[in-house]
């Protein structure tokens, strides 16, 4: 698989499954909704408080699994290293994403001030290796 079709499966399937690394080295595992930012990273809304935010602050390294909505089907691996854009860089982003994903909201300002009250950050994930590559 190219990076390109993995990215274009993420647009097109926003429920996914990130992995991440505890301190202990053992991974910690977050369903969340990923997407595509025009720069080809792979993005995804979080809070600051999230165990997922501390790892990859503490160690960067991310992999997500995207599954299509039926489950059993088609799905995307990506593996890289995320960075995190907290508030309020991480605004314009933060909206871009929603829109992405779920389309206009009915009061912006109310978004916003949304993501001010949760401490929403920004995770911006590289896209280094892609997969699956063969079946079994």
């Amino acid at each position: 698989m190219e990076a390109d079709a993995a990215l274009q499966f993420i647009r097109e399937h926003h429920h996914a499954v990130l992995a991440t690394f505890r301190a202990d080295g053992s991974p910690q595992l977050s369903p969340i909704a990923a997407d595509v930012d025009p720069d080809g990273m792979v993005v995804i809304s979080t809070r600051e408080t999230a165990m997922k935010v501390k790892n990859l602050t503490r160690d960067p390294r991310a992999s997500l699994c995207a599954l299509s909505d039926g489950f059993y089907g088609p799905f995307v691996q990506v593996e890289g290293h995320a960075t995190i854009v907290f508030l309020p860089e991480a605004m314009d982003g933060l909206v871009e994403y929603y829109r992405r994903v779920s389309g206009e909201h009915p009061d912006w300002d109310d978004y916003r001030a949304a993501m001010v009250r949760e401490r929403r950050v920004l995770v911006r994930i590289s896209v280094d290796r892609v997969g699956p590559n063969r079946s079994g």
